[in-house]
């Protein structure tokens, strides 16, 4: 990978970020392919006995690591139709739930391109939401994000996209956000 792609990569990511900070989630939905599935997979917290940590946490660490094998059902598993009407839904003026609506702020860092194979392209990234709403206690939310990216005219669209969250159990006050 060039610096080129990788200017540009970062570019897109900032980019998005912006748009989902200033609530532009129909601009956001414009930067989608009409395909794409976006997972948040629940994570798994092994217990561990003491005798097999060394051996055990291993195998523990991997399993923890692959959704696709998880038990547990996702806490997101959408499509572009569902994205769609959920960007549509949070710009209604009566939508009440996000009425006044919250302060977010998104953070992208560590943009690592894996591979690319014909035209789409792996990325890692992580990012960090600061989310404030009415007089509560801010909340961090922090994780990764795997995507496939597909080159589209001069940028790119998201095929796919799975948000890892860091946190054991979910202790926010949502994981409705567009991560």
């Amino acid at each position: 990978m060039n610096a080129e792609f990788h200017f540009k990569l970062q570019q897109f990511y900032y980019r998005e970020a912006r748009m989902l900070d200033e609530r532009r989630y129909q601009d956001w939905t414009a930067l989608l392919s009409e395909q794409v599935q976006y997972l948040m997979p629940s994570r798994y917290v092994a217990q561990r006995d003491s005798a097999l940590r060394g051996q055990q946490a291993f195998l523990d660490e991997q399993c923890e690591l692959q959704s696709q094998n998880s038990d547990c059902l996702p806490l997101r598993d959408e499509n572009w139709l569902i994205l769609k009407l959920r960007a549509d839904r949070a710009c209604h003026q009566h939508s009440w739930a996000d009425n006044p609506p919250a302060r977010t702020r998104r953070h992208i860092s560590n943009i690592e391109w894996l591979e690319s194979c014909d035209g789409q392209h792996q990325i890692l990234s992580n990012f960090l939401l600061y989310f404030s709403r009415y007089e509560r206690d801010n909340t961090l939310y922090s994780g990764q994000r795997r995507d496939i990216l597909q080159e589209s005219g001069d940028g790119f669209v998201i095929v796919r996209r799975e948000v890892r969250l860091d946190w054991n159990c979910i202790t926010g006050p949502t994981v409705g956000f567009f991560f």
